[in-house]
């Protein structure tokens, strides 16, 4: 199975979007707060600027929509 980390920050409705999504799904998944200081640096290796982001094994999903992620996490 792909790991997953969410990227996210606590009061951004899309992040909380994802995080239910995965929850309820009962998809394991890593979060990762972007305001903290090792969030922050881990952040930076996926060189994008918003959240939220999931890594999807070695994929990158920017900003998160059900029918991307499912396309991804299926492959």
């Amino acid at each position: 199975m792909k790991r997953i980390v969410l990227y996210s920050i606590d009061k951004c409705p899309h992040c909380q979007t994802a995080k239910s999504y995965l929850e309820q799904q009962k998809i394991p998944f890593r979060l990762c707060n972007v305001k903290t200081p090792k969030g922050q640096k881990e952040f930076a290796t996926t060189r994008l600027r918003g959240v939220p982001v999931l890594k999807i094994g070695d994929q990158i999903l920017n900003g998160f929509s059900v029918k991307e992620f499912n396309k991804i996490f299926k492959l």
